[in-house]
């Protein structure tokens, strides 16, 4: 869709001009607390199940043997870190990979390769668009690394719920996306509040 890859672009942009000084002020401040890189990359899997290099602000330790699924108050998270996480400030990079084309503004989350693999049939629908820096998916779920935190198993319960329930909202996301329904996903985003499905029809 031309006019969501305009919007993509032009967005971008703006976001980098704008905020620009926060982007140096929290690189700044990622160098003088938490020795190692500013920035993480990691391959995560976009539109047509094709692989691409995501940047963050490094948010964890630069040397860590954690799993993919993270919950709050792990020892790898570094105390600005966990700052970064909480105001998602550390996915303000991502708006490179939305100027590339990678990713979108709205769209499903990208996952690690070992999640799409288990996407199946018609869940492979998820693959069919650019992923986002937002969604409806990530909204209901803003608090993913608190509600994991509550479980003895945070892994499982990510596999058998959480996961399968994102899929679900971002194949409803797809099937009934417009220009203005991913307008008012960037408001509920930049506001902190949870979109209802009920929005999606």
């Amino acid at each position: 869709m031309f006019t969501k890859r305009l919007f993509d672009i032009s967005s971008s942009l703006l976001g980098f001009l704008f905020l620009g000084p926060i982007l140096l002020l929290i690189s700044l401040l990622i160098k003088l607390r938490m020795p190692g890189p500013v920035f993480f990359t990691q391959y995560r899997i976009g539109r047509n199940a094709q692989p691409f290099k995501m940047v963050k602000f490094r948010s964890m330790q630069a040397v860590h043997n954690g799993s993919s699924v993270t919950v709050k108050g792990e020892s790898r998270i570094t105390p600005f870190g966990a700052i970064l996480r909480k105001y998602k400030l550390d996915e303000l990079p991502e708006l490179w990979n939305v100027l590339k084309g990678d990713m979108s503004m709205v769209g499903p989350r990208p996952d690690v390769p070992g999640y799409a693999d288990k996407l199946k049939g018609n869940d492979r629908l998820v693959l069919s668009i650019r992923p986002g820096i937002t969604c409806p998916a990530s909204l209901k779920y803003s608090n993913e690394e608190e509600l994991l935190a509550l479980h003895k198993d945070p892994y499982n319960y990510n596999q058998e719920i959480i996961f399968p329930d994102k899929v679900r909202i971002n194949i409803r996301y797809i099937q009934n996306r417009t220009f203005g329904l991913d307008l008012k996903i960037i408001l509920f985003t930049l506001l902190g509040l949870k979109l209802k499905e009920t929005h999606l029809n």
